[in-house]
């Protein structure tokens, strides 16, 4: 039992990956400096009212606590104000380019103004995604205009009841799934209320908060069965290292149980490499492989 406690102690740091901040953003500041960071909006209501989104430079009465986190005036906010008298509200707002992968979680949190405790003007949320990147077109002109922004991923009180609308900050979330490997994508929010406005009987204001996409903690070892292949293993001389789904490799290691490294080669992008351990005693080893996507861990078997 000492002997497999070990054995798994030290193969410990091999296996796991901490996960990875791929893009977040707390609307802190001022509007200008979303607009700074690379984030645009466009309303398309119909009729066009005068609201914006924007991030509140006062502690706003209608969230009593401010944002999710950061403070009063760390959230930004968009209104019934969107279209005049009674329209329908397609109000968009933008992220910059940001790329993503097959298994990125995307977050955030949003809320209603108020307590619920008066008369409820139903609004509703939805997020959708571009896979276009920089070349994405933005809803043209019309209420009903999606632009490129063809994928909804969330939608938050579709059926614009009085009850499904939270009114303290809630987060949602989607893992993204359906790439075929890295893609720069760029997210949409949609303020988008049917029989809206000032005279409308639906919208009243809604909150956004802690947007952020998210590489969850995976096994090296997954990442390698997924990306790579290794033969022969067991191996008496060298060992041919071959990359699955256009995974290019930049760097390979060969690690003892100590952890030490006992073989290394620098490939720069190649799809494949042979690995000459000749000179290894025999025993069990680690291969390590380091990608722009991740690090890949398999064990390896020297005769």
């Amino acid at each position: 039992m000492m002997k497999k406690l070990l054995y798994l102690f030290l193969l410990g740091p091999f296996l796991a990956m901490a996960q990875t901040n791929v893009y977040n953003y707390g609307f802190s500041g001022t509007t200008a400096d979303m607009t700074s960071a690379g984030w645009t909006q466009v309303n398309r209501s119909s009729p066009t009212g005068a609201s914006t989104f924007l991030i509140p430079t006062a502690a706003n009465t209608a969230f009593v606590g401010g944002g999710y986190t950061g403070g009063n005036t760390s959230f930004v906010l968009v209104n019934y104000n969107s279209t005049t008298g009674a329209g329908t509200i397609s109000n968009w707002l933008f992220t910059p380019v940001i790329t993503v992968q097959n298994g990125d979680v995307v977050s955030f949190y949003t809320r209603k103004g108020g307590d619920g405790t008066t008369t409820i003007y139903p609004d509703n949320l939805q997020f959708r995604m571009s896979t276009n990147g920089a070349f994405t077109n933005d809803p043209a002109t019309g209420a009903t205009s999606l632009g490129d922004y063809t994928n909804l991923l969330v939608e938050v009180n579709p059926s614009l009841t009085d009850t499904d609308y939270p009114f303290t900050w809630t987060q949602y979330s989607y893992t993204i799934s359906g790439l075929s490997g890295p893609t720069d994508v760029k997210f949409a929010f949609r303020y988008y209320v049917t029989n809206g406005g000032p005279s409308g009987a639906n919208s009243d204001i809604i909150g956004i908060d802690d947007f952020s996409v998210d590489r969850p903690a995976a096994s090296t070892q997954d990442f390698f069965a997924s990306n790579f292949s290794i033969q022969p293993n067991p191996v008496k001389d060298i060992f041919t290292l071959t990359a699955k789904n256009n995974t290019a490799i930049q760097n390979v290691k060969v690690l003892d149980l100590n952890g030490r490294i006992v073989n290394e080669m620098n490939v720069s992008g190649a799809d494949n490499a042979q690995v000459n351990i000749s000179d290894l005693n025999a025993g069990v080893y680690f291969v390590k492989v380091q990608t722009e996507n991740g690090v890949g861990t398999s064990k390896i078997i020297k005769k």
